[in-house]
């Protein structure tokens, strides 16, 4: 559903080893270079991690030489604008095809039909088997639009194919001339419905619906296409799996198991156990996410109404698989509703997604782990064959040699540029952990780099921070999971001990956040206004004398994360311990030179492992501590609040009216979440009371390691030269060959 790919210009430059030229000729016509880059605008086609790591999958697809397409849907509004407006989050259309779509080629050639509702009718065929008919459905028209993908000095120019929708017939004149105006221009709405935002708000029946036919849009085009393909040169359709791969990329698109059973039972007229064979084959299963309510479930009744064709066959998938279970475990009730695809009224994506694939890996090491032991044990006893293991990782391309040209040629010319195709190269860089002269330079960069962010946030915020101050970044999407909330009631208590004792030894540090919530997301929400109110408290206190700053930056997408990422000195990775797939970020800023506090969580755990304990800072709850706190329900977060003060200071400000004078009760229900539970939650479900004098202790020692310079400076840099095994090219290489066995393609040029 996603791919964040960020602005084209420059990471295609730097691919085709074309960037100085195209500066140097740009800059002789008078433009500045970096005036040219900021005027094209981030395709908004990603909320976060999820579809940051599929842009950089296609990097390293093309820079590896594998034939690969990424392929999703063509958002014309995408995620949305984040505006901030006395403090709230306010969604904006984010128009970013409001100049015309530079980088996409329509092929409409490749257009294809796609049915939705309507009935199907089952007619006997002369064989004796039957064809399903679909009849009074409602189609709209897939058309593509193919961005190229270039890979690192290499001929390979991967395709991201981003699927648009058109009517079929764009206007119905004998609807129109029966006065039935609506009917006229249906097909034209439900076109360009279906494409306008990712991730429509699905509270109502109507949101989840448009969400449904989005993934079965994209989904259907995309396979339709590939059978087309395949069709033209071959005829044996048991070679498919030979020649193709399906990756589904989290649950969004796990319809795909379905709609090949359907391509290959009703289009090309495959009897079942050889298609069922055959789409096993093809399909792979990437998990993204360990909490179980994340794992998409929809209602059988806006199923099988909206895909009525798709439904009666995960309903025969269903059955199969259930007369296995009951072969294996007996009539065991229980274990086959916990196990069914279709129970309880709902039809569960990720169990398809299992039954239908060869493969389903986790994202990191601990993920993988909570998947076959914790979340998908059932499905692990059954298929240990399955389940693997592929952390994930980020391009270099754009994570270093794009975002921080500084550190980029201070390495290059200690050690050349083989990094920027095998990170592993960075330990090059190891030996000069005691050179005092390269860590100077080093730590300059790192400034440079502060200074220039210091000056954007003054432009866009008139706020002045000090670059020679701790830069403590926390940037990431915003859920109460990911702990933003537990970075502000630091804050909250740094604040409070200033006001107590203003000669208190503390370095000063600006705190800055970006993130965006899920428009819907009312907690989330009321926490990025916490955030703005803290700021507001903090920044215009003149007894604090400017010791402490806060800064929400106002539309986070990737051009900011490459701004932001460079300058950081603290990458904040302080999600509640066993909640956290991989991440992401946590390897962007360790590859550009910051230290991390975090928990044990996702990719932290490895990170931890590559740079050992000294150069890294962990607290909290272990992952299976905090799963233990929650079933044993032996967590009692008022005890916190009784025991600890600065825990009871920073809750009272919520009620009190110092954040909000105007409205004492507005962090109410933030306040009563961590207390006493709400929305049907248990109090503090995350544990951020329970990780909060763990964590205010580990950030005083984050403060005493940057006084002295020397010691902070050699463990950023142990950092970068180990964040080798943290590139997306090894991922990659490990998908190609231990799932989709997919072999290189040189591409020669004459």
């Amino acid at each position: 559903m996603e791919f964040l790919t960020g602005r084209f210009l420059g990471n295609i430059a730097i691919n085709m080893k074309k960037y100085d030229a195209v500066r140097e000729v740009i800059e002789e016509l008078g433009i500045d270079y970096n005036e040219l880059e900021n005027a094209e605008k981030d395709p908004g086609l990603g909320n976060g991690g999820l579809g940051r790591l599929a842009a950089c999958f296609l990097d390293s697809l093309s820079t590896l030489q594998y034939p690969a397409y990424g392929c999703g849907i063509r958002y014309h509004y995408g995620i949305f604008e984040q505006r901030i407006e006395n403090g709230y989050q306010v969604e904006k259309p984010d128009n970013w095809l409001e100049n015309g779509d530079i980088w996409g080629v329509k092929r409409q050639e490749y257009a294809v039909e796609i049915k939705f509702g309507g009935r199907v009718t089952p007619v006997r065929k002369p064989d004796g088997n039957f064809k399903f008919i679909a009849e009074n459905y409602q189609s709209v028209m897939a058309v593509p639009y193919d961005y190229p993908i270039p890979g690192y000095g290499t001929n390979t120019v991967n395709t991201l194919r981003l699927w648009d929708s058109a009517a079929k017939n764009s206007f119905d004149l004998q609807s129109f001339n029966k006065g039935d105006y609506s009917k006229s221009l249906e097909e034209q709405n439900l076109a360009s419905t279906l494409t306008e935002v990712l991730y429509p708000a699905d509270e109502f029946i109507s949101g989840k619906e448009l969400r449904l036919k989005q993934q079965y849009f994209f989904i259907s085009a995309t396979l339709q296409r590939v059978l087309n393909r395949f069709s033209e040169m071959h005829s044996d359709f048991n070679m498919l799996p030979d020649k193709v791969q399906f990756q589904l990329n989290d649950t969004h698109p796990t319809v795909a198991v379905a709609e090949l059973m359907r391509l290959l039972v009703d289009e090309y007229n495959l009897q079942w156990n050889d298609a069922w064979d055959i789409t096993r084959k093809v399909c792979s299963y990437t998990n993204h996410t360990i909490m179980s309510e994340a794992l998409e479930k929809w209602p059988i009744e806006l199923f099988s109404r909206l895909l009525p064709r798709i439904y009666m066959i995960v309903e025969e998938i269903n059955r199969r698989f259930c007369a296995l279970l009951i072969t294996r475990f007996g009539d065991d009730p229980i274990k086959i509703r916990n196990m069914a695809i279709v129970a309880d009224g709902q039809v569960r994506m990720a169990y398809l997604a299992i039954v239908g694939s060869h493969s389903v890996n986790g994202v990191a090491a601990i993920h993988t782990e909570i998947l076959k032991n914790q979340e998908l044990r059932d499905f692990y006893d059954i298929y240990p064959e399955k389940f693997n293991n592929k952390t994930n990782g980020i391009t270099q391309r754009r994570w270093l040699a794009h975002c921080n040209p500084l550190l980029s040629k201070h390495i290059t010319d200690t050690i050349g540029d083989t990094w920027i195709t095998d990170l592993s190269k960075l330990e090059g860089l190891l030996p000069y952990t005691e050179d005092a002269v390269f860590l100077d330079k080093f730590m300059d960069t790192k400034r440079q780099n502060k200074i220039v962010l210091s000056n954007y946030i003054m432009t866009k915020t008139g706020v002045s921070v000090d670059p020679d101050s701790i830069f403590d970044i926390q940037v990431k999407r915003l859920h109460e999971y990911k702990r933003q909330l537990l970075n502000v009631f630091h804050i909250l208590d740094l604040y409070n001990q200033l006001k107590t004792n203003p000669a208190l030894d503390i370095l000063p540090r600006t705190f800055i956040f970006g993130a965006k919530s899920a428009a819907s997301y009312r907690m989330a929400k009321l926490i990025i206004k916490l955030i703005n109110s803290v700021a507001d408290l903090v920044n215009n206190d003149k007894v604090i004398d400017g010791r402490i700053k806060v800064l929400f930056m106002e539309n986070y997408n990737v051009s900011m994360a490459e701004m932001l990422i460079p300058a950081a000195d603290v990458s904040e990775q302080i999600s509640t311990a066993g909640k956290e797939a991989s991440g992401t970020g946590n390897m962007k800023f360790m590859l550009n030179g910051a230290l991390t506090i975090g928990t044990l969580d996702g990719a932290n755990v490895e990170i931890l492992e590559e740079v050992g304990k000294d150069n890294i800072f962990i607290f909290g709850l272990t992952a299976d501590e905090a799963i233990k706190m929650a079933r044993d329900g032996s967590y009692a977060p008022w005890d916190i609040y009784n025991i600890n003060h600065s825990v009871r200071a920073v809750l009272t400000q919520l009620i009190n009216g110092v954040l909000s004078p105007d409205d004492h009760y507005l962090f109410k229900d933030l306040y009563d979440a961590l207390l006493s539970g709400w929305g049907g939650a248990r109090a503090d479900e995350y544990f951020v009371l329970k990780d909060f004098d763990s964590y205010v202790k580990t950030q005083k020692m984050v403060n005493g390691k940057y006084k002295n310079k020397n010691a902070w400076a050699k463990s950023a840099l142990i950092n970068v030269a180990k964040s080798g095994k943290f590139s997306s090219d090894r991922t990659i290489e490990q998908y190609a060959k231990e799932i989709w066995d997919l072999k290189k393609v040189e591409i020669k040029m004459q």
